[in-house]
């Protein structure tokens, strides 16, 4: 039987942590790889009981042990312990870097699905859709590349489509299961490298879906705004959706300084959230997806001690 796993970097609250865990326990993880970036967090207790989880606390201790002090950016984090979790020994055929807010979605087995793979094949891609923020239950789909991208994000967002790449407010590359017992693979965030070679093998999943919960409520949002501002998913160093435009990081910055969150407020409710309208935008393009995650239902099935 093909086993398959994820490992995650993961600094977030306790229920969140286990949401996530229990999610992907139940669409068939074999084994999940948890690097807890806070090593204090609550979540180590359960975490470290649960037979298919391997929780490691990344304390100094650690970063010694794997080769000197703490990176000091996450995003570095992130790729040093998914490297560190695929040259592990060998437990699982497929891993994927993913991060807490990200759940595997499909309608078959996700085994059989990378069982089927050509044995050649040393990576497979997930593209993202990304949720509306509303029941939780609908998400805008992924726009392939090609000259009717640009186009239909602003059909579909005329005010601010042409700052968002693919319509969506994070990323569009997706992430990548890599077939494991490669000697020179080493993951990043959204590639892998065999060697110098970059993504060696591709194929593109297109019956596997990456839901992505990258917007929360307002408020929530508003928390974390300027943390992704400066050094996440809106930070300066990221090009803009249409060559010579505005990047978002630069939107954002003329928005606050001449509405304040008031702007914000106004780009929030276009791009991010659920409504009747933007859902029938969504399917005259058919991009409009459904998925129940049941995210307690299925914490309750693998955490039943924690809720």
């Amino acid at each position: 039987m093909l086993r398959w796993g994820l490992v995650a970097t993961i600094l977030a609250p306790t229920p969140d942590i286990l949401r996530f865990a229990a999610f992907h326990l139940d669409a068939g993880a074999h084994r999940l790889y948890i690097y807890l970036d806070d090593p204090n967090a609550d979540a180590y207790g359960p975490l470290k009981a649960h037979p298919k989880i391997r929780v490691q606390k990344c304390d100094d201790a650690y970063w010694l042990k794997i080769g000197g002090k703490r990176p000091a950016k996450h995003q570095v984090r992130q790729s040093k312990n998914a490297t560190h979790a695929y040259h592990r020994k060998t437990e699982i055929d497929w891993l994927i870097h993913m991060d807490v807010d990200e759940f595997i979605v499909c309608d078959q087995d996700v085994g059989t699905v990378l069982y089927d793979l050509a044995d050649n094949k040393l990576c497979a891609r997930l593209r993202p859709m990304e949720q509306l923020v509303g029941s939780g239950n609908a998400f805008k789909a992924f726009i392939p590349n090609g000259p009717n991208r640009i186009p239909t994000v602003q059909e579909i967002y005329p005010e601010f489509g042409k700052y968002v790449k693919g319509g969506f407010l994070s990323h569009i590359a997706g992430k990548l299961f890599v077939r494991t017992d490669q000697e020179n693979m080493n993951l990043r965030i959204h590639n892998v490298f065999e060697g110098d070679l970059s993504n060696p093998q591709q194929v593109n999943l297109t019956n596997i879906d990456l839901a992505h919960c990258h917007a929360k409520p307002w408020k929530e949002w508003l928390e974390s705004f300027n943390y992704r501002l400066d050094k996440g998913s809106y930070r300066s160093d990221l090009s803009p959706a249409i060559d010579g435009d505005l990047s978002l990081h630069d939107l954002f910055r003329n928005l606050l300084d001449t509405e304040g969150d008031a702007g914000l407020k106004r780009f929030y409710d276009e791009i991010a959230m659920d409504s009747p309208a933007l859902q029938t935008r969504l399917k005259a393009h058919d991009l409009l997806r459904n998925a129940n995650l049941d995210l307690d239902v299925k914490l309750a099935r693998h955490f039943p001690d924690f809720t």
